[in-house]
Parts: C-alpha cells; structure tokens; sequence
C-alpha cells in the first residue's frame, strides 16, 4: 500500500473500498469484511449509502484496531437544505459506532448551501470529531467561493475521475491549495453501456496490461496512484476486491501515464455538480 499526506498531516492510503451500492445488512458486512481482509485499511461510506451501521460492525468483527483504519463518510445534500449538519454527523457516528471519523466530507455543492456547510464541518473538525474534513464533486469555482471563508483547508476533494474524464484543470485547482485529488468511479461507469466496458477493452490499455501481466482494471487504478489521485474502486465480488489492491508491484512509465492521459474525453456518467436535482 502506498499512503499520501494530508493537510492535518495524517497518512491516507491511496487506495480503498468504496462502499456505494453495498447493501446494509449481514451481507454488507460479510463483503467489507473480505475487504479488510484482502488488506484494505480505507473505508469510504456516506449516510446517503445506507450502510453506516454494516460498515462499523465489520470493522468490529475484523479484529483490526479502529486505528489501523481509515474512515470515511459524507454529508448529505438534504441536510445542507434543511437539516443540521451536527445532528447528521452524530448520527453518523452513532450508525457507524465510533467516536470518530478520520475523513468527513461534503458529498455534493448545493446551490447557496455549500459555504455555510463548510463551515460547519470546520466546527466538526475543531472539535476533533472529524480528524479531516473535506469535500466532494466540487469545481474550481466552488473550491473558490469556500475558500473565501475557510480556516481550515479542505484534505481531500473526491469527484468523477476516469481516463475518459481527467479533469486535469480540477486537479491543478486542487494542487494549488494542497488539497489531495480523491477519484470516484475510478474505472468509468457501472451500467452495461457505460464508458467502463470501453475502457476495460480499450486496446491500448489491454497491451499495457498484458506487460505487466495485470488486467485492464488494474492498470486504470495504478494510473491513478502513479498521478497521485487517491481512489476507491467497488466491487462485491471477491475476486475483483482483490484483484484491485493488487497494484502495488509495478507502475507505468511516464510514457504509459501521457497516453492514458490521451484517452480523455470530458465524458460524464455521474452528475454534473453545476446542475444536479438531489
């Protein structure tokens, strides 16, 4: 595993399990237990997931130390509009049985909502409740507008981030402030027609994969430890969860990094954080 460091000055692996999709319930907690056992120590959830509480009872029932893990979760849009901020965080806590998160973000900019959010998540984090705090599917121009009031820097700043979408002007933003890119969807799309199955057929990346004796998936995800992005790949079958950790024994030269680059299209499969209706 290799690890950046954060603003606070804390140690995030580069890669872990994103949970999105991953049902609550036994079976939730059985899936993020091979995570943990496959060698993840970065757990990314969100209250708007549904699973906070499947989440905390596999970290309980894996044995590792809470303090060997990276933990993860999200404001939701919502309660920016008409809820309080603390009252979701605490139930977040509560859901997921800890005292604390290691990372809490702003999961989407909602219009006119986003600025006072940030500062209530400075609150959270000044009360050491949130060892970090951050955002989510934030653009430059709302990166802008935080940091017009913000004491505290964002740590990380999670959004859509595929060879077919390389946001390369968002990740110099974020580089200018020290913020830490974090990409979701790492592979492209999950519906059957979506950018994913072309990229895992591309045959560009197929020959880079086979050099190095790796699959297409795995080549994507070492792309984006060899540009310094953070991700969370998911997946709930046990071969893939493995599979995906297993990067660490090569990297791509700067060569193969520029034509990955190459593939970039400004291709979109989530929403666009300008204009979202949730």
């Amino acid at each position: 595993m290799k690890y950046v460091t954060l603003n606070t000055g804390a140690k995030m692996p580069m890669l872990g399990y994103g949970v999105f999709k991953v049902e609550d319930g036994q079976a939730g907690v059985d899936v993020i237990k091979i995570a943990l056992d496959a060698g993840y120590r970065s757990i990314d959830t969100a209250a708007i997931y549904g699973n906070e509480k499947a989440v905390g009872q596999a970290i309980k029932e894996s044995g590792i130390k809470r303090e060997d893990i990276f933990l993860t979760t999200k404001l939701w849009n919502e309660v920016m509009r008409t809820g309080d901020p603390e009252e979701a965080f605490a139930q977040s806590l509560s859901d997921l049985g800890v005292d604390y998160v290691d990372l809490y973000l702003i999961h989407w900019p909602v219009k006119g909502r986003y600025v006072d959010a940030w500062l209530a998540l400075e609150k959270i984090y000044k009360s050491g409740r949130a060892k970090a705090i951050g955002v989510s599917n934030f653009k430059p121009h709302h990166l802008e507008d935080i940091s017009k009031v913000w004491s505290v820097v964002p740590a990380i700043n999670q959004y859509e981030m595929h060879p077919h979408l390389t946001q390369k002007p968002l990740l110099a933003h974020c580089q200018k402030y020290g913020i830490i890119p974090q990409s979701w969807s790492p592979l492209g799309g999950t519906r059957p027609d979506s950018v994913k199955e072309g990229l895992l057929d591309n045959p560009m990346l197929i020959k880079i994969a086979e050099k190095y004796g790796k699959s297409t998936a795995q080549v994507i995800l070492r792309w984006n430890i060899d540009l310094g992005i953070v991700c969370i790949p998911k997946s709930v079958t046990p071969s893939r969860i493995r599979a995906n950790i297993d990067i660490f024994d090569f990297s791509l030269t700067p060569d193969e990094v520029a034509a990955i680059d190459g593939l970039n299209q400004d291709k979109r499969f989530g929403a666009d954080p300008d204009n979202f209706d949730f």
